[in-house]
């Protein structure tokens, strides 16, 4: 297992975690304490499957529950849901009726549930895009949601 960590001015820290099966994982640590998880291919390393976004307290979370040696993890619970939640990308092609649109256009998240998380595109991921994100054509965007409702946000993208 290798690690590197590397300075991103105005930004903060991006921690890179090489594992002994030849796995790549990242965490970029923003200066105002927000997180984001980062997951590689096995055979691109620099190819980036998907990023999650945590805030301060999700990090906490997450760096607690992967401490080892922990049996229990205090102050976690479970909070009483069963919720199946699913992650589908969804391509935008020419077809779509949001290509060159911005993300708040597609109101997906009141239409559908379904949360746009990440948009993957050919010069790297952009987790959280925001309202005002211009889409493109061949993006992909990355959705968590019901199976329903991403369904149905695919559906709405698509233009079909």
């Amino acid at each position: 297992m290798t690690t590197r960590s590397t300075k991103l001015p105005g930004v903060g820290t991006q921690y890179d975690i090489s594992t002994r099966a030849g796995r790549r994982v990242s965490v970029v640590a923003h200066q105002d304490g927000r997180r984001f998880l980062a997951f590689y291919t096995p055979d691109d390393p620099d190819a980036c499957q998907a990023t999650v976004p945590l805030d301060p307290d999700e990090a906490g979370s997450l760096a607690k529950i992967l401490e080892p040696g922990e049996a229990q993890t205090p102050g976690l619970g479970t909070c009483g849901l069963d919720i199946d939640l699913v992650t589908v990308r969804i391509p935008l092609t020419g077809h779509s009726p949001y290509s060159g649109e911005v993300l708040g256009e597609t109101k997906a998240r009141t239409r559908t549930g379904a949360s746009i998380v990440a948009v993957l595109r050919r010069t790297g991921p952009v987790p959280s895009p925001t309202p005002d994100f211009r889409l493109e054509t061949g993006d992909v965007l990355v959705a968590v949601g019901t199976k329903e409702g991403v369904d149905e946000l695919t559906r709405i993208i698509s233009g079909t």
